[in-house]
């Protein structure tokens, strides 16, 4: 039995242009276009479990995503600071060009 989200989007105008926007974009970084697809599916009314397969993505990244946006808006959407030890090196000392 599919579950129900409990987290609803009621998209603003202005969230469903700026989400439309990054989704459309083919310069902006997979993981915002996935995230805005989700978000804008997910207003449609649609489960985890089908926005998951038609995106591709596990059901657990679209519950997470539906809720971090549920939560906080847009801003939710941004990249949080990983956890773990920082990098000693930097992507560009480790490969010289």
């Amino acid at each position: 039995m599919p579950r129900i989200s409990p987290y609803t989007m009621g998209l603003s105008s202005e969230e469903r242009q700026a989400l439309e926007s990054v989704a459309r974009k083919y310069t902006s970084p997979y993981c915002d276009v996935i995230r805005a697809k989700i978000i804008l599916l997910a207003d449609k009314g649609l489960p985890n479990d089908v926005i998951a397969a038609r995106l591709d993505t596990p059901r657990q990244i679209v519950s997470k995503w539906r809720k971090r946006f549920a939560m906080a808006r847009l801003p939710g959407l941004e990249a949080q600071p990983r956890g773990g030890r920082k990098a000693r090196f930097s992507p560009q000392s480790r490969h010289p060009g």
